[in-house]
């Protein structure tokens, strides 16, 4: 079949915007795969692109970055993958977008092998958000066995992952969520948890180590507080105010924004956690491919634990 299914939109706005199309099945070109998509995560990223266009401008476009599935066919010079293997990644950010459709190609080097252990729901949920707090806690914090790790907005896509990571590196694990969630999170191996709605973090937390932000704007800016010295806040919002910088410095700490990016070190890694039982992402929901304005919706609230997850038969 020349033809697939795939999650446009024509205009920017509100998941009513999504629709169901039939474009053409892509080809992959050399150093590519072609991949039959089983599962897709979901992200705020595909919400917010889809409101005002994000990095990628005006539609149309098929959002969705995170996939796992089966390589269907590889391009000229592909020799890590045959078709047949089962493969979860992260498309390259935020340009690569695309995978909430039937196939996807992308760049082999954005893929690795499925975990062998867990299912393609599991596998498509994981990429995005683990990829970011991997960057996030060990490349860039280097997080270590004893240290103190706050994490912002623990239960969410990233943060009940971040727990997860923090924990696997040996870390003293505090995180802020409502109080709904709070066993939720101990389940995952949070020491401390704080209800953000009843308690100031800046008040209550002190002499740590790293703080993951995930919320941006004034949270980054009061993290560096509760740092000891030599600390750091790793922000996963890009873009913000120079306070930011400006305040680490005056307070001897160090704060770093990020963007997520593929590597296939990071997934193998990620992988590797997955089999061993140290990480598994929280599957809030999971929705047909054609309901994906209703998956949407749902992560319009901001008040889902874990992961969405678009299934693809």
């Amino acid at each position: 079949m020349s033809t697939m299914r795939a999650i446009s939109q024509d205009v920017l706005g509100g998941p009513e915007v999504l629709k169901e199309v039939e474009v053409q099945r892509p080809a992959p070109r050399p150093n590519e795969v072609l991949v039959r998509v089983r599962a897709a995560g979901l992200d705020p990223t595909d919400w917010k692109h889809r409101d005002n266009g994000g990095f990628l401008g005006e539609p149309p476009f098929v959002l969705g970055w995170d996939v796992s599935g089966v390589v269907e066919a590889v391009g000229i010079g592909v020799v890590r993958f045959q078709p047949g293997d089962e493969v979860f990644g992260m498309l390259s950010y935020p340009f690569g977008h695309g995978s909430h459709a039937e196939y996807v190609t992308a760049p082999a080097r954005v893929f690795a092998h499925k975990p062998a252990s867990v299912d393609h729901i599991q596998a498509g949920a994981l990429p995005l958000v683990s990829l970011t707090a991997w960057q996030a806690l060990v490349e860039y914090a280097d997080v270590q066995p004893g240290q103190r790790v706050l994490i912002h907005a623990a239960a969410g896509g990233v943060g009940h992952v971040a727990v997860q990571i923090a924990k696997a590196r040996g870390a003293h694990v505090i995180g802020t969520a409502s109080a709904g969630k709070h066993e939720f999170l101990r389940g995952l191996g949070a020491d401390e948890v704080i209800d953000y709605r009843e308690t100031d973090f800046a008040e209550a937390v002190k002499d740590v180590d790293v703080v993951l932000d995930t919320l941006g704007g004034e949270t980054s800016v009061r993290s560096l507080g509760v740092l000891r010295p030599g600390g750091v806040v790793v922000s996963i919002l890009p873009v913000g105010s120079d306070d930011f910088y400006e305040e680490a410095g005056r307070l001897g700490v160090r704060a770093l924004r990020m963007l997520v990016d593929s590597d296939r070190a990071d997934l193998r890694a990620i992988a590797d956690l997955v089999d061993k039982g140290q990480l598994r992402a929280e599957i809030a929901g999971t929705f047909p491919l054609a309901d994906a304005a209703e998956a949407h919706a749902l992560g319009d609230t901001g008040r889902t634990a874990g992961k969405l997850v678009l299934t693809v038969d």
